[in-house]
């Protein structure tokens, strides 16, 4: 078994390709790929900037041939053109990456921390199918516990800055301070309450959110002092507002031509700006044409952010890369030593049994050994056991921080002939608790 990371990002493909993926439901991703044989667990990562599939593998080329031609055939891209874009971490490369993302070091926006709430939302998705098992539960919980730290301990946020906040500089650039703007939020998912909580912050003059199901627009208007109308009445919201930023989730747009040029006829030649950050997008791209509209998106707010930020010379960003240099080797040596585990169980399991048949020999023998004596004999016969087993077990744990843990635990297998379906079944994770149990201080 080993860990693997596979997908493609801002930063190997465009938004267009990012976009087609985004399509492929990420739990019937995370399906096929974990009922595949060559991987045993699976956890899908979708957010705006990225599509990662992490998998405990089974086989390396097994897995990335598999991982590969599920996400072509899902998105309905040629797998050819989908590899040309692929990266793949293994191993402790794939620990590293893990980490990074968590802590925001290689997002768009760099050190946002939406993608937290992304990250622990994909592992819940996974526990709830039974994709994620005990390796990639223990990853990715210790990758959410890194990205809290890197929060908490390394003053990233203070250079961070989100896609919503340059959205709304565009806004500002060319409207003036929001505190004289009506802003609509279309949807009110996680990204539209950020929108939302954003703008609110900002002043805005006028505050709507329009969602399909209005009682989840009520709920987020009622948190940021907004007012909540049904999609049937978007036309008169967007006549009405001069920022729109759109983020539904929705597959195909969810703003085309004529809702836009039916909403500028009405302006009077004020511009209107759409901010579009749902991946697939929800903004026709047409619009982009008409007079009097700005249109932004992904792309342009990417482009931007990665001009803003020279991360290699921010001090928060080596604190941040330093965190996780130390969380990956902890991690690794924690994860070497749990591996050696079942095998040094299983010795001293063996060694019980020799002691406990030994001592029924005696009692056999020697039926009329005063119980005093036979519990001396007993500590005894326990004592030089131990004595025996400390250095090898020892020493198994040590090497297994070296990288060599595994040949010295084939070794003790061997050499003390212990059965492989022993092992095995000491490897075996007790029953997971509860789901919400299994996320632990993760909320």
């Amino acid at each position: 078994m080993s860990l693997l990371v596979i997908g493609l990002s801002y930063r190997t493909a465009p938004i267009g390709l990012l976009e087609a993926l985004a399509a492929a439901p990420a739990d019937v991703l995370a399906q096929r790929v974990a009922s595949s044989g060559a991987v045993e667990e699976s956890v899908v990562l979708s957010t705006c900037n990225r599509l990662e599939v992490y998998a405990e593998a089974v086989t390396f080329h097994g897995a990335v041939a598999t991982i590969g031609e599920v996400l072509a055939d899902l998105s309905g891209v040629g797998l050819s053109e989908l590899t040309s874009h692929l990266y793949v971490h293994y191993e402790d490369r794939a620990v590293a990456h893990a980490f990074t993302v968590a802590c925001g070091l290689d997002s768009m926006a760099i050190g946002e921390v939406q993608v937290l709430g992304q990250l622990r939302e994909a592992l819940r998705t996974a526990q709830e199918s039974s994709t994620a098992g005990p390796s990639l539960n223990s990853l990715l919980q210790q990758a959410l516990r890194v990205g809290k730290r890197a929060h908490s301990e390394t003053g990233i946020d203070t250079v961070s800055k989100s896609l919503v906040e340059s959205g709304l500089d565009h806004a500002e650039a060319l409207l003036g301070p929001l505190a004289s703007s009506s802003v609509l939020v279309v949807g009110a998912g996680g990204m539209s309450g950020l929108v939302a909580a954003t703008a609110a912050r900002r002043g805005a003059q006028r505050l709507v959110i329009a969602n399909r199901t209005l009682a989840k627009a009520e709920r987020l208007a009622q948190a940021t002092g907004g007012t909540a109308v049904p999609m049937s009445e978007l036309g008169d919201a967007l006549a009405g507002a001069d920022v729109v930023l759109s983020s539904t989730g929705s597959v195909g747009n969810v703003l085309g031509v004529a809702d836009i040029t039916a909403a500028a006829r009405s302006r009077e030649g004020r511009p209107l700006v759409l901010v579009d950050l749902a991946l697939p997008h929800d903004v026709d791209r047409a619009v982009a044409d008409l007079p009097g509209v700005e249109l932004v998106g992904l792309a342009e707010l990417g482009a931007e952010l990665a001009a803003l930020a020279d991360v290699d010379s921010l001090p928060q960003a080596q604190k941040v890369r330093d965190l996780v240099t130390g969380e990956v080797a902890a991690y690794l040596t924690g994860r070497a030593v749990a591996s050696v585990a079942p095998t040094v169980a299983a010795l001293r399991s063996r060694a019980a049994g020799v002691v406990d048949a030994e001592l029924e020999r005696l009692d056999q023998r020697m039926p009329a050994l005063d119980p005093a004596t036979r519990a001396e004999v007993t500590r005894t016969i326990h004592r030089v056991v131990e004595k025996l087993l400390h250095t090898p077990t020892a020493r198994v744990k040590e090497l297994s921080s070296d990288g060599h843990g595994q040949e010295y635990a084939a070794a003790l297998r061997e050499l003390f002939d212990l059965d492989p379906h022993v092992v095995a079944t000491v490897s075996t994770p007790p029953a997971p608790s509860p789901l919400r149990g299994n996320l632990g201080g993760e909320s």
